[in-house]
């Protein structure tokens, strides 16, 4: 598209040049030549963006001595320009027309050798699946999905599937992001049954080389799970976080979104992640989550605290 129309429909006016070609949406972490970018937050706005983009969206706060920038349109609702570019650039054909023993795959993807599927699989559009790869039943591979080598999924696991992102529209009802990205699983990694894998909003989640999962597992948008990871059932990994390598996760952790995890870290199970885990250790607790040995006084001397107080002669409230 062009930039002018693209200003048109986000309600925009063109600083630079209207008639400049635009082949996508990419995100600060990848700029592209031909893309057009959103710049959430100045410290963002970085000399390769500026030079690696075709144009940028930001704020009105943010257009003050803008004279660096070639081609930039300003909006009021930077979130809501997000979500309408994403719904622009939204590509949902998948043209599965490959039939055989209740297995669909578009003609556009392809498996590698000693690919085994169970039945009523599906594997959309722009997928690549390496060699060694097994799918129980009922798996579905969304869209430009890539698995790399001896990668087995369980049956009724979805990849790609699009990510809870919504945003509050200002008459209070919800608008739902469209997801752009994709997924990428590595090498030797083991998924369990029952698993939903969301693709990122623009760029990619990513599954690294040799993690194992459980089942029932939820991984959302934009997540990366580090090499070697290991993770039990139940857990929910909310959007944007990044997992070390060697993490080993309890069952039934919750991890809210934007979470950093170090290298070597092990949650205990059904643990709330709240805060980033900056060393390698054993970390277990509710609210807040501590360090494993130090939640082991804590919870002991919450068992004596009746005791205490009666000791102490405390009355009861």
């Amino acid at each position: 598209m062009l930039l002018k129309d693209i200003a048109k429909i986000l309600n925009s006016e063109v600083n630079g040049n209207s008639n400049i070609e635009i082949t996508q949406l990419c995100s600060v972490a990848n700029p592209d030549i031909h893309s057009i970018c959103v710049i959430k937050n100045r410290k963002f706005l970085t000399r390769k963006i500026i030079e690696s983009t075709a144009a940028i969206v930001i704020t009105k706060e943010m257009s003050v001595n803008m004279r660096s920038v070639n081609n930039f349109l300003v909006v009021k609702n930077i979130d809501f320009a997000l979500l309408q570019l994403c719904e622009l650039f939204r590509n949902d054909t998948n043209e599965i027309d490959n039939f055989t023993n209740n297995f669909f795959i578009s003609s556009s993807s392809s498996v590698g050798k000693n690919f085994q599927t169970g039945q009523n699989v599906v594997i959309e559009s722009n997928c690549l699946l390496g060699k060694n790869v097994t799918l129980g039943h009922n798996v579905v591979i969304h869209r430009n999905t890539v698995i790399g080598d001896n990668v087995v999924i369980g049956s009724g696991t979805i990849i790609g599937s699009e990510g809870f992102g919504n945003m509050i529209k200002d008459d209070k009802s919800w608008s739902h992001i469209v997801h752009l990205g994709s997924v990428s699983i590595g090498h030797n990694v083991r998924i369990g049954s029952n698993c939903n894998i969301d693709r990122a909003t623009i760029d990619k989640t990513t599954i690294d080389n040799g993690v194992i999962i459980d089942n029932q597992v939820h991984i959302a948008h934009n997540v990366f799970i580090g090499e070697n990871t290991a993770i039990a059932a139940n857990v929910g990994i909310a959007g944007s976080c990044k997992i070390g390598k060697r993490n080993m996760i309890g069952g039934m952790v919750g991890i809210i979104d934007h979470i950093t995890t170090t290298d070597d870290v092990t949650i205990s199970a059904t643990s709330a992640v709240t805060q980033n885990l900056k060393e390698p250790g054993v970390y277990t607790g509710i609210m807040p989550i501590s360090k494993h040995s130090l939640w082991k006084r804590i919870a002991l001397w919450i068992t004596k605290l009746d005791k205490i107080a009666k000791l102490l002669d405390i009355k009861k409230i």
